[in-house]
């Protein structure tokens, strides 16, 4: 049976939400951030970089959160969620990588300096230079939604959920969206998916 170590609270979470969103049955094995969790010696066995997500799948280990999503997805998935042609992977992967190259960075800056750190250790100098480098990356997405329902054309795929679970931060964050409607809608859409209401329960 599929195992996934970690926590709905970090990047294991988009690994929770494409194992429901595909089906799987699978044990979730809670697992935080840390010298008491992912530093632990049993969990170093799996992941040995001491991070979470790590998921092991009949003899087969896999870190690294979206390595783990187009896994599950090319194993379990059929068409339209996972691509049945080249092209279509090669999208898949092109806006997956394109999420954490993108738009991570910049996002998890406003998000540790509006949400994580302490008060006293925010920097807002931080903030206005993420966001204003995220500027770009949300209006490349905007304008591509403009005539697509979804990343890949008319139908919800991996490439969707992988983009919106990075970009699921952003709400949280306080991050305006008001100058790309078309992406807020369709982060919307992605993140009320049940699915991707189910995968924020996993502790």
């Amino acid at each position: 049976m599929l195992k996934i170590h970690g926590t709905s609270m970090s990047r294991a979470g988009r690994a929770l939400w494409a194992a429901d969103e595909l089906g799987i049955k699978f044990e979730h094995v809670p697992t935080g951030i840390g010298a008491a969790g992912s530093r632990q010696p049993a969990h170093m066995k799996i992941n040995p970089n001491g991070h979470v997500p790590a998921i092991e799948d009949d003899g087969t280990v896999v870190w690294e959160s979206m390595a783990i999503n187009l896994y599950l997805a090319d194993k379990y998935g059929k068409a339209p969620f996972w691509p049945s042609t080249p092209e279509g992977r090669a999208h898949a992967y092109q806006w997956s990588f394109w999420g954490m190259t993108e738009v991570e960075p910049h996002l998890l800056t406003v998000f540790l300096n509006r949400v994580m750190l302490p008060k006293e250790q925010r920097n807002e100098k931080a903030v206005d230079a993420a966001l204003e480098a995220l500027k770009a990356p949300l209006k490349v997405l905007d304008d591509h939604l403009k005539s697509h329902d979804y990343l890949l054309g008319k139908d919800y795929t991996i490439a969707d959920l992988n983009l919106a679970s990075v970009l699921m931060l952003a709400p949280m964050a306080g991050v305006d969206f008001s100058a790309v409607p078309k992406a807020k809608a369709w982060l919307d859409k992605c993140l009320e998916r049940p699915a991707a209401q189910k995968s924020r329960t996993y502790k």
